[in-house]
């Protein structure tokens, strides 16, 4: 069963519960519960702690059974893998146009900031006794008034999430 290959394998690279969840950044008592069988870790921790034992996903999910199911584990276990590895490119591929939509915004404000520079306010010139131009110039400078306030907020915002989902692409 998984909870004894992991204590099994963990057990043959000589580490502790508390090394092997500081390899993995949970706590020991996570760990613990694997092992105990009392819970199971989801589809990308089991890539993971494959990963750090240097072990296919398949042969923490194999279980000690008699030769003549050996080849229905592993058929399921490689079916177990081949979906472990298609959430992991979904995953990959939700990070990365998360990753683009930031990347369009920060691009976004940056143009529109631009082009409020460029036009320097030119609604602060206009007449206001024309009720289309007032309402236009009014419009254009709450537009204005709160781009330029929650702008800075957001870009910053943005530029942060980045660099998180770029530290978790490597």
């Amino acid at each position: 069963m998984l909870n004894e290959n992991i204590k099994a394998i963990r057990k043959s690279k000589g580490l502790s519960q508390e090394e092997l969840a500081i390899k993995l950044n949970v706590v020991r008592q996570t760990v613990s519960k694997w092992e105990n069988g009392l819970s199971v870790p989801d589809a990308d921790m089991l890539i993971t702690i494959s990963e750090v034992f240097q072990t296919p996903v398949s042969t923490l999910l194999g279980e000690t059974v008699e030769t003549s199911k050996v080849d229905d584990l592993k058929m399921i276990s490689e079916k177990l893998e081949v979906i472990n590895l298609q959430l992991a490119q979904r995953k990959h591929a939700r990070r990365k146009i998360l990753h683009g939509s930031l990347i369009a915004l920060c691009v976004m404000i940056i143009i529109v900031f631009s082009a409020l520079v460029v036009l320097n306010s030119p609604y602060l010139g206009w007449d206001y006794h024309d009720p289309e131009t007032a309402v236009l110039g009014t419009a254009f400078h709450i537009f204005e008034y709160v781009f330029v306030r929650l702008a800075p907020l957001i870009l910053i915002g943005a530029i942060i999430v980045i660099g998180l989902t770029r530290k978790q692409e490597h």
